[in-house]
């Protein structure tokens, strides 16, 4: 429960103003809102909602609307729900990726859903690919959008993950 308080607080610190569908302000409550959701339903419900209404939704936009499927599936009780919320969240994120494939934000969205599903269930098939993808962002230091924190934030993740050898901590490491 608290990794994935901080997951998200790692997230959505570092959204960038760039999207054309919500002004600074909506963006601010976006963020506040979504690390509180991790806690509340009817907020993660709301949020999706919100954010699935959105016409012409950016890549960015709709990863997070594919986090927020991934907490739909946190929030629910039925293990059916569960598996169809985070198929589901996998989905939009695989769109959220075909319309930006180098975005770092995104593939850190996809790799931490990833992480947190257990691995039985079959969901985690794109963990080694965004890492790669990550990892190439830090080498050749292209963070896009991302502001210092996030990528900071995420460097401590994957470290923390122990899914990277050493090389890759070390490419991570010069980002703390």
């Amino acid at each position: 429960m608290v990794k994935l308080r901080i997951l998200l607080f790692i997230l959505f610190s570092g959204i960038g103003l760039a999207q054309a569908q919500l002004s600074p302000k909506e963006i601010t409550l976006l963020k506040a809102n979504m690390v509180k959701a991790i806690e509340s339903s009817k907020l993660t419900d709301s949020l999706f909602k919100s954010l699935d209404k959105l016409p012409n939704k950016t890549a960015l936009i709709t990863g997070y609307t594919g986090t927020l499927q991934a907490l739909k599936a946190k929030h629910s009780w039925n293990p059916y729900n569960k598996i169809k919320f985070v198929s589901r969240s996998l989905k939009t994120m695989q769109k959220a990726i075909d319309m930006d494939k180098e975005n770092m934000e995104i593939r850190f969205m996809r790799f931490s859903i990833e992480f947190y599903t257990p691995s039985f269930l079959g969901f985690s098939k794109d963990l080694a690919t965004d890492k790669k993808e990550i990892v190439k962002h830090y080498q050749n230091e292209n963070f896009g959008m991302a502001d210092r924190e996030l990528v900071r934030n995420v460097a401590k993740f994957m470290i923390d993950s122990k899914r990277c050898t050493a090389a890759e901590i070390n490419v991570f490491k010069k980002h703390l």
